[in-house]
């Protein structure tokens, strides 16, 4: 009797183990997941996937950057599992997802207010929309032109695979083409480093960027219009919407997440998560979960 009950009693711990492996994967094996993208994105990202994978050990996350655009083409050619993105997805995007049956689907995790620095040592602490917008046009082409001295402007930005060059261009040169004298460089850091080491240089970079160079760099105040007074980037003022260049992050998966994906953005939503996006110097959506 008791060999009997024995035999029932392992073959019930092996059914429970079958089914176990089905439900959530073999045993010991980690599970994995690709998100690439934004590199505006990557240190809060990187942030969220170490606290994650700390609460989750049987996880493994690759973050890397490259740009918005780099990342979206990852997702719609397959090659990771989500994309990180600091800008809306393009519609020939969208029509060539469809052309794939990729369904791009979209969550906002925090949002960015786009900083626009120069050198500590230049004067000038304050311009207009219209005034970044002419600079970066090549309409103006010295710092006398904005009340500064006599001294040619260094234009500096991201490459157009970068979703921070694509909404630059759209919200504050309205669509306009960028001076073919603008330096492209591949990351924020680039352009911090640059406006660092060059006095006469101006550049974009989100806020966290910004935040994190304090010193090294500075940061304008922005008026949204000519007459108006300047407001600087910062977590109050992208939150209310008074400073000018701001917008939102986000991820994108294809359709519906997957269980493991979900999890994921249940953490970057959460009262943790979004006070992850606080302390990295991005600002939290107002919607956090418990």
């Amino acid at each position: 009797m008791k060999k009997a009950k024995l035999i029932i009693s392992t073959a019930l711990l092996a059914v429970f183990i079958v089914v176990q492996s089905i439900s959530l994967g073999n045993a010991g094996e980690k599970k994995s997941l690709t998100i690439k993208g934004s590199d505006t994105m990557v240190h809060l990202v990187s942030n969220w996937a170490e606290a994650f994978m700390k609460v989750h050990p049987d996880v493994n996350i690759s973050v890397t950057g490259g740009g918005s655009g780099t990342g979206i083409a990852a997702l719609l050619n397959g090659s990771t599992d989500m994309c990180m993105a600091s800008r809306k997805i393009k519609g020939k995007e969208i029509k060539f997802a469809e052309k794939k049956g990729i369904t791009p689907t979209e969550f906002v995790v925090a949002r960015d207010g786009i900083s626009v620095v120069v050198n500590p040592k230049n004067p000038v602490n304050v311009l207009s929309i219209n005034q970044i917008g002419a600079i970066y046009t090549g309409e103006y082409t010295n710092w006398n032109q904005v009340g500064g001295p006599d001294k040619k402007v260094v234009v500096l930005s991201r490459e157009s695979s970068s979703g921070t060059y694509v909404f630059f261009q759209e919200h504050v040169l309205k669509k306009q083409d960028y001076t073919p004298k603008a330096r492209l460089m591949p990351a924020n850091a680039s352009i911090v480093q640059s406006v660092s080491d060059d006095q006469w240089t101006i550049g974009y970079v989100g806020l966290g960027y910004a935040l994190g160079a304090k010193g090294k760099i500075k940061t304008l105040g922005v008026k949204a219009a000519d007459s108006l007074m300047a407001v600087y980037p910062s977590e109050k003022t992208v939150s209310s919407g008074k400073y000018a260049i701001a917008r939102p992050l986000q991820f994108y998966t294809n359709g519906e997440p997957n269980d493991l994906i979900q999890s994921f953005l249940d953490f970057a939503d959460s009262k943790v998560g979004q006070e992850i996006v606080r302390k990295t110097g991005f600002v939290p959506t107002g919607k956090s979960a418990s």
